[in-house]
């Protein structure tokens, strides 16, 4: 006897949940105690995208292909912290900044994983640097004593709404990623870092520049999903920022269709 499903129960009808985006957390210490953290911002980013964060901590090597399982997304955010420059094969340049080994340890391998995948990447800040070396480039560690470069720090104890003011305008490279999101060649952002792009990784495409030549934004070319990495901070009041909104927008519906792909319910063939 043949039994129909319900028309509710049909593929068609059935509610789908927001793509899951996998945020690093940071590693601090709050008082004598460790702590994993990650800033609000970028939760609040990653919702604005329509998807659900998902804040992971510091994972061992072999988790992190059980991670990867649960996303659709992966979103790395920028940090106080810099990547340890052991991983471009140079000592510390300033004893004083802050480094966070733990997140290196994981990230840095989650960062082929997740595009070997097509997982779509978002990568800012501390999280574009990551990328680039993850993939085999390097950093300038103090890009202000580098020739030709300008200082790209936000004013030292400055209020947040004056360090993550727009500072300068970045040059969207035609043909690229973010040429595709955006209608205007050049585009005006904040700047709150003092390490940048020095050597970029094999197979990385470049889609912004700053006016004195650094990179400010990339995509790895050949990858198979979404995948962009800038060095300013979208997240920032991304909510009223028009440039924000279509790089959120755009990271999200990647992530959505990525869930639809690997995660939609499968109607059973009649009988």
């Amino acid at each position: 006897m043949r039994v129909d499903t319900p028309s509710f129960l049909t593929t068609a009808t059935v509610a789908m949940p927001r793509p899951v985006v996998l945020v690093p957390a940071c590693n601090r210490m709050l008082g004598a105690h460790p702590f994993h953290v990650a800033g609000k911002k970028y939760i609040d980013a990653v919702r604005l995208a329509g998807c659900q964060p998902l804040i992971v901590p510091t994972a061992l090597v072999d988790e992190l292909d059980a991670l990867l399982d649960l996303a659709d997304g992966v979103l790395l955010t920028g940090s106080p912290s810099n990547v340890h420059p052991r991983h471009f094969a140079e000592d510390v340049h300033d004893p004083e900044l802050p480094l966070d080994a733990d997140r290196d340890a994981w990230t840095l391998p989650l960062i082929p994983r997740a595009l070997a995948r097509g997982i779509p990447l978002f990568a800012i800040c501390r999280g574009f640097q990551e990328a680039n070396v993850a993939l085999g480039g390097s950093l300038h560690q103090a890009v202000q004593e580098v020739a030709d470069r300008d200082d790209h720090r936000a004013p030292k104890d400055a209020p947040p709404e004056l360090q993550y003011g727009l500072a300068h305008d970045v040059i969207v490279q035609p043909g690229g990623v973010l040429a595709s999101m955006l209608d205007e060649a050049r585009i005006r952002v904040n700047s709150v870092h003092g390490q940048g792009v020095n050597r970029l990784a094999s197979g990385l495409r470049v889609e912004a520049l700053a006016p004195d030549g650094l990179v400010e934004a990339f995509s790895v070319a050949e990858a198979r999903g979404f995948n962009l990495g800038v060095q300013w901070h979208p997240e920032w009041q991304a909510a009223s920022n028009p440039v924000s909104l279509r790089l959120f927008k755009a990271f999200g519906a990647a992530c959505e269709a990525y869930r639809d792909r690997h995660r939609a319910p499968r109607r059973e063939p009649d009988r």
